[in-house]
């Protein structure tokens, strides 16, 4: 079986207050682009879970979010068979793009499927959220509200379609550093979430391109001034608008034109900002909407 693991950008990323458990209370709009990783999976008679992968720097062991998600399935209905799975990673690792989760969100669905489990997305999700927060969103997909941790999900319609410029600089960023140096009590500046939910009912993407805002750039960018740099390349070619997506450092422009996402993102390549440089689509679950 082979499945595509998706990316995701961050239209809106606000942190309302940091909880006393240690985690922050987010409110986030999500959105699947078309750029993913590929997992071919298959049942084998010998036990256990061997994972292979063209990154030599990924974990192919019970570290790899993959293994995590395959095993709290197997063990749960006691498979007995094995299963290997050839992860191929194109999505930027440490970037801010749910790489690992969607991995995670993929695996879920393989073994679903393959070993005839018949559990339902919202069954999956129910479990994905043990092995990460952004889990439960690579399952659902699409254009999403993320509240809580980032567990509680609301569909939202479908994003305007669009063209969407990705720029990773040659730096990887720890979540947890960015989260542990956000004062989430002192923002003073917090993106309007209930305005961009109405531009995208409204299906307006200059207004949702208008109202993005990443409250985390305000620990990244100055750790990273890269990242302001290659927002600025963006927008100075044409982006409706430019942002950090998640922790960082990886970057997204939106474009509403074909010609002009292209020459930006040949500029970009030019400009040697970004060691990652990729021009994709937004992806809408039910097929793309115009």
């Amino acid at each position: 079986m082979r499945l595509r693991a998706l990316a995701k950008i961050n239209l809106g990323l606000d942190v309302l207050r940091r909880r006393e458990d240690g985690y922050h209370e987010l409110r986030m709009i999500m959105q699947t682009i078309n750029m993913y990783d590929q997992l071919d999976m298959e049942i084998s008679r010998k036990p256990g879970i061997k994972i292979t992968t063209n990154l030599p720097f990924v974990p192919v062991n019970e570290n790899n979010l993959v293994h995590k998600a395959a095993k709290l399935l197997m063990d749960e209905f006691d498979i007995q068979e094995g299963l290997t799975v050839d992860l191929q990673k194109f999505i930027p690792v440490a970037a801010g793009m749910a790489g690992g989760s969607s991995d995670a969100a993929a695996a879920m669905i393989g073994v679903n499927r393959l070993f005839h489990l018949g559990l339902s997305v919202k069954e999956l999700m129910e479990r994905g959220v043990k092995i990460g927060a952004d889990v439960p969103y690579c399952l659902l997909r699409g254009t999403a509200l993320a509240e809580g941790i980032g567990d509680k999900l609301r569909a939202l319609p479908a994003c305007p379609d669009c063209y969407v410029l990705i720029g990773k600089p040659g730096i990887s960023v720890s979540t947890k550093f960015v989260y542990e140096n956000l004062h989430a009590n002192q923002l003073e500046y917090h993106p309007p979430i209930d305005e961009m939910l109405e531009a995208i009912q409204w299906h307006n993407l200059n207004k949702i391109a208008d109202l993005m805002g990443n409250v985390l750039e305000t620990v990244t960018i100055p750790h990273y001034p890269v990242i302001e740099e290659i927002k600025n390349h963006m927008k100075d070619h044409g982006a409706l608008n430019a942002m950090m997506s998640g922790s960082g450092p990886t970057v997204f422009g939106l474009f509403d034109d074909k010609k002009l996402a292209e020459h930006a993102c040949e500029a970009l390549r030019e400009s040697h900002l970004a060691r990652t440089v990729f021009l994709t689509t937004v992806f809408n679950n039910g097929g793309r909407r115009k």
